[in-house]
């Protein structure tokens, strides 16, 4: 099977639409790091994306075999765009059906290489569904984003062009991971020509479909799946991709949002470019990885797999790079309420820069301040902690605190001494026209809105967070509530941040 795949690889077309890009070295990032990482620019492609590759591949390889007037696809980003461009370059109709809460920037991407778009559902699941139901009533073949072997190995001729143009012993490859498909092409590659070369796979946490159905011995099905590195957010991999993966992969590594940011920044730093979250997560692995295993002097590639960034997402991406860089620490703290007790406790920081103070008078015993604190790295955030705690100040280290970074540094304003019953919850909902005055209109009437606070970050999920006053005798009546609403959510009533500044 590896031979075969090793000639689909070889003999896959691609270059009709796509071209051979450059491997660079990211110079800043290896003296940080003190190992040679090299970024292989797929974000440079003419779609922005890697994925045309395995698309173009998929459709011409069908062509041979039959007549193919019409394909169809689901995707809510760069899948489309690769099979838009492959079709038009063929001469061949392209259905491409996306989820109603896809970016419009991305919706035109798609238009203006002359696909038809049908919009159908909230989420990728919904969209393939419906587009699979287009491709039975037009008898056309569905292109499918990962699974599939014509598709693996288009996405395998990456692989193929790192191996000839570096010229000196490679270490490791560091691949994200979606679906799978990017990962076992470049893996079945690299195995078969030099099996010594790492090939690590990197998912978001939140995501980590990869990660847990190779810890389980089989594909597994995540509940729910974070949206931040879109990309790369696939609830099941692929059976295939699986099967390759399991076969191929040396490891497997996890890395949260705010690594993500970072990395983004890294490679910003280093190219001047901007990767969306998912083109960034090799990136963001590599750093964790190579700090984990203690490397030193490795030569490591690092696959910047896209660049289809929503504008209005770098503002979020912003705020978060330094936490996950750890030159930020956020941090609740207690302190007297009384004249000259803020300047006590920048003076008690020492020489470190205050990035953030948010606090609003409470009683007049304590006051509680929701800080950021400019650091150099991991070890000065603990001695911080240490520090500040030995000097009496009563904190919680509010860094990996997501309600605390998505909801609670914009709220504080003082605690609310008369809201009886309040429970608090964070809701994910489809980020699309009248959707966050639908889920206000459901809420509306049964229960009282103690608190709310909804934030734009770009993305296809919208995030809320809302206090509710809710009776003891209303629990049962509120389960079948939040069962009807259909939103993703979490209670946050136990959160520290929320009992510190809001509760």
């Amino acid at each position: 099977m590896a031979s075969n795949y090793l000639e689909k690889i070889l003999t896959a077309r691609v270059y009709d639409v796509a071209k051979e890009t450059p491997l660079e070295l990211a110079a800043k990032l290896s003296k940080r790091l003190g190992n040679e990482v090299l970024f292989k620019r797929e974000d440079l492609q003419p779609v922005f994306s890697f994925k045309l590759r395995g698309a173009y591949n998929k459709i011409y390889q069908l062509s041979l075999q039959q007549e193919v007037k019409t394909v169809v696809a689901a995707s809510a980003g760069n899948h489309a765009q690769g099979v838009a461009l492959s079709a038009q370059r063929l001469g061949i109709k392209a259905i491409i059906v996306m989820p109603k809460t896809t970016p419009r920037i991305k919706v035109d991407a798609v238009k203006s290489y002359g696909a038809k778009t049908l919009l159908q559902g909230d989420s990728y699941d919904e969209a393939c569904e419906y587009a699979y139901e287009i491709a039975e009533k037009e008898n056309a073949p569905f292109i499918h984003p990962y699974d599939d072997p014509d598709v693996i190995a288009g996405q395998g001729t990456i692989a193929v062009e790192i191996l000839r143009q570096c010229q000196y012993d490679i270490d490791a490859v560091f691949v994200p991971i979606g679906g799978g498909g990017l990962a076992s092409g470049i893996a079945t590659y690299i195995k078969a020509i030099k099996p010594g070369i790492k090939v690590i796979g990197v998912e978001p946490e939140e995501a980590a479909s990869m990660h847990d159905s190779l810890a389980a011995n089989r594909r597994i099905t995540l509940k729910q799946v974070g949206i931040f590195a879109d990309g790369v957010a696939v609830k099941k991999v692929g059976k295939e991709t699986f099967r390759l993966c399991k076969q191929h992969l040396d490891d497997m590594v996890l890395v949260s949002t705010d690594e993500i940011c970072a990395a983004i920044k890294d490679i910003y730093d280093d190219t001047r470019s901007i990767a969306e979250p998912a083109g960034a997560v090799a990136t963001a692995g590599i750093k964790k990885y190579v700090a984990e295993q203690g490397w030193q002097g490795k030569r490591i590639i690092s696959l910047v797999c896209g660049a289809n960034m929503n504008f209005d997402r770098l503002r979020h991406i912003s705020e978060r790079a330094e936490i996950g860089e750890q030159r930020e620490m956020l941090v609740g703290v207690t302190i007297p309420e009384r004249p000259g007790s803020f300047k006590k406790f920048c003076a008690d920081l020492g020489k470190r820069s205050i990035t953030e103070f948010n606090y609003r008078y409470a009683d007049d015993a304590q006051a509680h301040v929701f800080a950021g604190v400019e650091l150099s790295g991991a070890e000065e955030k603990a001695a911080l902690l240490k520090q500040l705690k030995a000097k009496g100040y009563e904190l919680q280290d509010l860094s990996d605190n997501e309600m605390a970074k998505l909801h609670i540094r914009y709220m504080v304003g003082g605690c609310q001494q008369n809201v009886g019953r309040e429970r608090l919850f964070r809701f994910e909902f489809p980020e699309r026209p009248g959707a966050l005055q639908t889920f206000l209109s459901t809420l509306g009437g049964r229960w009282n809105i103690s608190l709310f606070h909804y934030r734009n970050h770009g993305s296809a999920n919208g995030r809320v967070l809302v206090g509710l006053q809710i009776d003891k005798k209303d629990d049962v009546s509120f389960k079948s509530f939040l069962k009807d609403l259909a939103y993703e959510f979490a209670e946050e009533t136990d959160n520290p941040a929320y009992a510190m500044f809001l509760a």
